[in-house]
Formats: C-alpha cells, sequence, structure tokens
C-alpha cells in the first residue's frame, strides 16, 4: 500500500482515517480522507466513489476503529478493507505521515521493519 501511495498517480484505492479531528491533526497518512466512524453514514456519499476500493485505519492493532468504519462503509455498499497495525505501525515502519504542523518521518523501528533490507521474508 505505501508503495503504491508514495508512487503518485492513482493508486485504485482510496485511505480512510476514521479517527478524531484531534487523532488527524496529531499525524494521518498523507493524501488519506478524514472521516471519522461516527460521521459515515452521513458524509460518505460526498467524499467516497462507490466504485473506489477503501481501506480503513485508525490508531493501531489495539483500536478496533477501523473495523467499525469498515463495518459502516460495507453496510452502505462500499468495498472495504482494513490496514492492519493503523496510523502506530504506519509511522513505526518509518513511512511518511503529516501532522496540522507539516510533513514527518521517523527512522523505522527494528522491532517492526527489517534493518538491513525492505523485504521482510513473510
Amino acid at each position: 500500500m505505501a508503495a503504491a501511495l508514495e508512487a503518485g498517480g492513482d493508486p485504485g484505492f482510496v485511505v480512510l482515517d476514521s479517527r478524531s479531528t484531534e487523532s488527524w491533526d496529531q499525524g494521518h497518512i498523507p493524501g488519506a480522507v478524514h472521516l471519522p466512524t461516527a460521521l459515515i453514514a452521513e458524509r460518505a456519499g460526498q467524499l467516497l466513489d462507490k466504485d473506489v476500493p477503501v481501506v480503513t485505519y485508525c490508531w493501531g492493532p489495539g483500536c478496533n476503529g477501523a473495523t467499525r468504519a469498515a463495518l459502516a462503509l460495507a453496510e452502505l455498499g462500499y468495498r472495504v478493507k482494513e490496514m492492519l497495525g493503523g496510523f502506530e505501525y504506519w509511522v513505526r515502519e518509518g513511512f511518511a505521515f503529516e501532522t496540522r504542523q507539516g510533513p514527518g518521518r521517523r527512522g523505522a523501528d527494528p522491532l517492526t521493519s527489517p534493518v538491513e533490507t525492505a523485504d521482510c521474508g513473510c
């Protein structure tokens, strides 16, 4: 997913951040659509195209917000997947993010990403 987003152009899907505005401001995936779960029924039709798959995310593996958002979108007829690991693992794996103050990027955490190669061998 990260490679498709960083390549530019149309990745063939939309990334949706289902967290609060405060969480979004603290950090989010570049190019993501911000739509808190509680507002999906009201606003999804204005922000999303049912012909384009949606990938939901929230804070991390300890949060079920992306799952709840995916269910709400699926019930409205959207094709949905959940991004495992959420924003926490996006940042921990060294991918770019944006905050209210601007762009950011941290080095990859060796507990979540291989240090010597981009291939985890899975």
